[in-house]
C-alpha cells in the first residue's frame, strides 16, 4: 500500500510555452521510430519511449502547479498529442490517456491528490466503465472487479477505478476513485488489431480496500465538481468531464491522419502503378486527386480538434456554465474528427498499393489504429452524430457522458 505522507511539493518553476511542449513532441520522433515495430509485437509501448516522454515532461501537462506540473490547456494537449500520433499512434493514445486520469485525480479530495503527486511523472491509468462492485467497509470501502481496455497500465503506478457502490440506505450509485496499480491483478489479454503497442490490459480488483479519500461519487466528477479546495480555482480544472476528455483524445486521431500522409508522400517517389503505363505513381491524375482529398479531410478534422479545444478553454477561462448542446457538441466535434481522420487515412491507404501490407510499411499500421480509434465507445462518430441531433431536436440527452 501507498504511504499516505504528505509529499513535499515542487517548488514553483518555469511553465513551458505550448510551442515549446509540442517542440519537446516532435523531438521524441526519433526515439518514437525506433520503438514503434517492438511496441507492436510486444503489445505494450517501450520502456525506452516512456522514458523519453517523462524526460521532456509530457506527464505533467494536466499534473497541478504545486506539484510540478504545467496545467496545460487543451489546445496544448492537442498538438501534443497531434505530433506524437503522428510518429506513433500507441503512444499517442497512452499519454492521452494518461491526461484524462490525472485531470480526474485533480478532482478528488487533497489527501487523495497528495498521495498520488508525490511520486514525480506519476503515470495515471483508467476507465470510465462501472465494471466493479464496490461495498461500504470501515474507513472506506471494498471493490471487486475487473476493467478493460486500461491503457497504460503496465507502466503505470495509480489507476483511476469506477464501480458500484451498493449501499443499504442509498441504493446502487457509481464512484469513482483511485488505487495503486500494485493493489490490482493485471492480465496480459490485450491481443488486438488495432492500436496493439497499448498495452490496454485487463486489470482485477480481489478485495481492494479503498480510503474514503481516495473516491468521490461519479456524477459530481462528470459535472467538473471539486471534493478538494486546492485546485478550486484553477481554470483548467473548471470544465466538465467529458468535453475534457474529449479534447484529450483528439490529437491522437489528427495524428495518426497527418502521419499517414507523411508515410504516403515519402514513398511516392519510389512508386509506379503495377501494370498500368505509369512508371512514376505521382504523375497520375487519380494520385492527385486522392492526395487532395485526404489533405482537405485531414485540414477539416483540424478545425474540428480547435473548435473543440477552443471551446473548452473558453469555457474553463471565463467560468460559465456549460449548456447541454455545448457538451454534445464537444463529442460531436470529437466524432468527426475520429472520422475526417479515418476518411483520410482509408484514401492512403487504398492508395499505397499491395506492398504496403508488409509490417515495415507505416501505413498498414496507422490503418489499423485508427480503425480502432474509431470504435472507441466514447469517441464513435456515429453515437457522438446521434448523440448531437438529439440535443439539437430538443431532446434530453440518453447518456451521463455528456
Amino acid at each position: 500500500m501507498v504511504s499516505a505522507a504528505v509529499p513535499t511539493q515542487e517548488a514553483p518553476t518555469a511553465i513551458p510555452s505550448r510551442e515549446e511542449l509540442v517542440r519537446r513532441a516532435t523531438g521524441l520522433a526519433e526515439t518514437l521510430r525506433a520503438n514503434t515495430q517492438w511496441s507492436e509485437e510486444n503489445r505494450r509501448v517501450h520502456d525506452e519511449t516512456i522514458a523519453a516522454a517523462a524526460e521532456a515532461g509530457l506527464f505533467r501537462l494536466r499534473t497541478p502547479k504545486r506539484y510540478g506540473g504545467f496545467e496545460a490547456d487543451t489546445r496544448t494537449i492537442f498538438e501534443v498529442a497531434t505530433e506524437l500520433g503522428r510518429v506513433d499512434g500507441a503512444a499517442s493514445w497512452v499519454t492521452s490517456v494518461y491526461w484524462i486520469p490525472t485531470w480526474m485525480t485533480c478532482l478528488l479530495p487533497d489527501p487523495a491528490q497528495d498521495e498520488v503527486f508525490a511520486t514525480p511523472d506519476v503515470r495515471i491509468c483508467g476507465t470510465l466503465s462501472p465494471s466493479a462492485m464496490a461495498e461500504p467497509a470501515e474507513g472506506g470501502i471494498v471493490v471487486n472487479g475487473k476493467w478493460s481496455f486500461v491503457s497504460g497500465a503496465l507502466h503505470a503506478q495509480w489507476q483511476q477505478i469506477v464501480a458500484v457502490l451498493v449501499h443499504p440506505e442509498h441504493g446502487p450509485v457509481p464512484i469513482i476513485g483511485v488505487v495503486p496499480i500494485d493493489d490490482l491483478k493485471i492480465v496480459d489479454d490485450w491481443h488486438t488489431s488495432g492500436l496493439r503497442g497499448t498495452g490496454s490490459v485487463t486489470t482485477i480488483a480481489e478485495n481492494v480496500f479503498v480510503p474514503g479519500h481516495r473516491f468521490v461519487l461519479l456524477p459530481a466528477i462528470l459535472q467538473g465538481q471539486h471534493a478538494g479546495t486546492a485546485n478550486a480555482g484553477s481554470p483548467i480544472y473548471r470544465a466538465p468531464l467529458l468535453p475534457v476528455a474529449s479534447a484529450s483524445s483528439a490529437g491522437t486521431a489528427l495524428g495518426l491522419a497527418k502521419g499517414a500522409l507523411d508515410a504516403f508522400l515519402g514513398r511516392l517517389p519510389e512508386r509506379k502503378i503495377t501494370y498500368t503505363s505509369y512508371e512514376r505513381q505521382a504523375e497520375a491524375p487519380l494520385t492527385h486527386h486522392q492526395v487532395a482529398t485526404a489533405t482537405m479531410k485531414i485540414d477539416q478534422a483540424e478545425f474540428h480538434g480547435h473548435r473543440l479545444t477552443s471551446l473548452v478553454d473558453t469555457k474553463c477561462a471565463d467560468g460559465t456554465a456549460w449548456t447541454v448542446l455545448e457538451r454534445a457538441q464537444a463529442r460531436a466535434d470529437l466524432g468527426a474528427v475520429c472520422r475526417l481522420a479515418k476518411e483520410a487515412v482509408d484514401i492512403l491507404q487504398t492508395a499505397s498499393g499491395g506492398s504496403s501490407i508488409y509490417h515495415d510499411v507505416a501505413i498498414q499500421r496507422i490503418h489499423r489504429d485508427i480503425a480502432a480509434v474509431n470504435l472507441h465507445a466514447l469517441m464513435h462518430p456515429d453515437t457522438n452524430d446521434e448523440l448531437y441531433g438529439r440535443v439539437l431536436c430538443g431532446l434530453e440527452p440518453n447518456t451521463l457522458y455528456i
